[in-house]
């Protein structure tokens, strides 16, 4: 709306106009001009490649992807989408315009060079309930001193050498070796989550939660599943997260912050009574109180880590046996990989890790097909660009306007065949040697380029080669029962 005509309108006749619409209407169309001159400043071009639609409010591409999902195959979905219209696309919803990138250059520029220009929107709201406080629902300044304060304790963690998995490694193997005996088929995701939660609380809590009585350790467990599954359906309902909060997530919610909290108390009392070697198991908790001075922000913190220390790894984990099991020449290498690092000494360390060259290519190579994020947003809090997707060749600039979506699509990004070569589909680890993606900076996002995953990386890289030592690999052979299941295989010895 023009402001002039609107100004001449009012003045002529004010009774027409409510003032609050006037003025609201004068505010957006200066906003508006002044976006549109900062796009033209910045050589900005309207995109072409946008994601047709044939239903009003492109409805029929909600129901279409609500379809896949519900199938378990958004990505697939997804894939021919990106094939046919390029690396930058344009999506309406409802009327309002969003971008989804796969282009490196500009997943840099959200993530690191315009990285101030964008924000969590709605996902920090829909996951504030669970985590409270902390790196995953903070922006700006907040979420750069969360970042500063989780790196230092992550670099006293007490795991610097095996001895801290070796009971959880055992109850594992333990478990493995009894399917293994009947010749039965399991399912090692579970396990796994087990596995990376026992770990991640005993590094975060000073114990583990099988240290928890019977009925604590199962309530503990579900309740922090059920509000991890409830608050990722959250987040998919956008600004609209609050019309789903069913009573038994309220209740999950206080129990694992409660549980958090207990530990918090238990740390603080601990440090007033100076018990010794006792108070450092609670090392963790003691450097975040240093900082924060609160125990309920300390509570929050540990729930951030928990999650990204579980949840993260656990399907690292997963992913990477479903794949060492369809590509036997890769497992037996890898296997020789960590024995020549190794040799006879029993002692598993970090000097240890930082040699197995092998390792990293698999983990790198599960990481590029399986990504812990397949898909992000973050949205505009100011006017900004992307750096290319405009115009009819797609190399301008593209303005992005306050409050606009920005998608990154990592899955998809990381099978790009310009990117990957030919074979971009295929495990295939030695992609990683030489010099081959020696410049593919951005175009790979390990753990999302996230710092709280980095921080939750250091600390369980333990995690990943635990159970890919020759200790827990001697005991069973492996093999995929049903290609069309993830990670159901069948244990022999």
């Amino acid at each position: 709306m023009d402001v002039t005509l609107l100004s001449d309108a009012f003045a002529a006749n004010p009774s027409v106009f409510d003032v609050r619409l006037a003025l609201l209407a004068v505010v957006l169309s200066y906003v508006n001009q002044s976006e549109t001159a900062y796009g033209i400043q910045n050589s900005c071009q309207s995109i072409t490649a946008t994601i047709p639609y044939r239903w009003p409010g492109a409805l029929d591409l909600l129901k279409r992807q609500y379809d896949a999902n519900a199938a378990q195959g958004l990505l697939a979905y997804q894939t021919p989408v990106f094939e046919e219209f390029g690396p930058n696309l344009e999506i309406k919803l409802f009327g309002n315009s969003g971008y989804i990138t796969l282009d490196p250059l500009n997943v840099e520029a959200v993530l690191s060079t315009r990285f101030e220009d964008y924000g969590l929107g709605s996902r920090s709201d829909g996951l504030f309930r669970f985590l409270g406080e902390g790196i995953f629902t903070q922006d700006g300044n907040r979420w750069k001193q969360s970042r500063k304060l989780l790196q230092r304790p992550f670099m006293r963690i007490p795991y610097q050498n095996l001895e801290g998995f070796n009971e959880h490694l055992d109850d594992i193997i333990s478990t493995l070796t009894t399917f293994a005996k009947e010749g039965a088929t399991v399912d090692l995701q579970p396990l796994f989550f087990r596995f990376t939660l026992a770990t991640t609380t005993a590094l975060i809590f000073g114990q583990p939660v099988k240290s928890f009585d019977g009925e604590e350790q199962n309530s503990f467990s579900n309740s922090f599943d059920y509000a991890s599954m409830i608050s990722g359906l959250r987040i998919r309902l956008a600004d609209l997260y609050f019309l789903y909060t069913p009573s038994r997530f309220k209740q999950a919610c206080n129990d694992v912050r409660n549980y958090a909290f207990d530990f918090v108390d238990q740390a603080l009392a601990d440090a007033r009574n100076d018990n010794g070697a006792e108070n450092d198991k609670y090392a963790f908790i003691r450097d975040l109180y240093d900082e924060l001075k609160s125990p309920e922000l300390v509570r929050d913190q540990l729930v951030h880590v928990l999650i990204a220390g579980r949840d993260t790894t656990a399907c690292l984990l997963s992913w990477t046996f479903f794949l060492l099991v369809r590509h036997p020449s890769v497992f037996q290498r890898l296997r020789q990989d960590i024995r020549s690092v190794l040799g006879d000494e029993k002692t598993l360390t970090r000097a240890h890790i930082k040699r197995m060259n092998y390792l990293r290519y698999v983990l790198n190579e599960t990481n590029r097909l399986y990504p812990q994020l397949p898909i992000n947003v973050r949205f505009a809090t100011k006017t900004t660009i992307l750096p290319r997707g405009g115009g009819a060749d797609g190399q301008s600039p593209l303005l992005i306007r306050k409050g606009m979506g920005v998608g990154i699509a990592v899955y998809h990004m990381h099978r790009r065949k310009s990117l990957y070569g030919p074979d971009a589909e295929c495990f295939r680890p030695e992609r990683w040697e030489g010099d081959e993606l020696a410049d593919i900076g951005w175009g790979f996002l390990p753990f999302h380029a996230e710092p709280a995953f980095r921080c939750a990386k250091s600390a369980n890289m333990l995690d990943l080669v635990v159970p890919l030592k020759g200790r827990g690999i001697k005991v069973m052979k492996l093999r995929s029962r049903d290609i069309r299941q993830l990670n159901r295989m069948s244990l022999h010895l």
